[in-house]
């Protein structure tokens, strides 16, 4: 018969190995307020190699303190809280330190940090448009280019279709790469996003 106790199993989230260490920063810049969604892009990725990304996600919630399991999550609770005030500036952590559990840690997180700015969307186009290689390489061009690409596309998430039946709504939508340019069929389209309502002259002048 199998133990019932899964912090032993190296394959369980519950799992904490000898080595692992509460003031390990497990990623590099910080969040700075300004870089959320890169870095949560990177914090994600970081507790998946450690399995606990269950924790943040809230596919692991809190035990009730009667279950067995409740010690286990306790301990996976402290360290990945650990983990992700070591990958705040001290000015963010210090406004996080009274947050108690994962789950309500990282939503507090993307709750502040991810709205899309529109100010920085407008500051990326802007410096995607006049990058330009100068002495640089091009593997370093390429590299800060797709950086910039990147960023932006986590700036822009992709629209939701509210339709009952997916994809009939027809939406017009506005290229921002030649705002003259309008189309109702998404698939045209490598990325798109929703933006604010503005007023579109067609070509019939409507």
């Amino acid at each position: 018969m199998a133990s019932e106790d899964s912090s032993q199993d190296p394959a369980s989230p519950y799992y904490l190995h000898p080595g692992e260490n509460p003031g390990a920063v497990l990623v590099s810049p910080p969040l700075d307020g300004s870089n959320y969604h890169s870095w949560s892009r990177v914090m994600k990725r970081a507790l998946l190699s450690k399995n606990k990304f269950k924790f943040v996600s809230g596919e692991i919630p809190e035990p009730t303190r009667k279950s067995k399991q409740y010690e286990a999550w306790e301990r996976c609770n402290v360290i990945v809280i650990s983990w992700i005030n070591r990958s705040l500036i001290t000015q963010i952590a210090q406004s996080a330190n009274y947050i108690d559990n994962t789950r309500d840690l990282w939503e507090d997180m993307k709750e502040r940090f991810s709205k899309s700015n529109h100010f920085c969307t407008s500051d990326l186009l802007q410096e995607i448009n006049s990058i330009r290689q100068g002495e640089r390489s091009i593997s370093e061009y390429y590299t800060d280019f797709r950086i910039l690409w990147e960023e932006l596309d986590s700036l822009r998430p992709i629209p939701t279709c509210i339709c009952s039946s997916k994809c009939t709504c027809k939406s017009w939508i506005l290229d921002t790469g030649a705002t003259d340019h309008v189309t109702c069929d998404m698939s045209l389209f490598f990325t798109y996003y929703e933006i604010e309502i503005v007023k579109v002259r067609l070509p019939n002048n409507t």
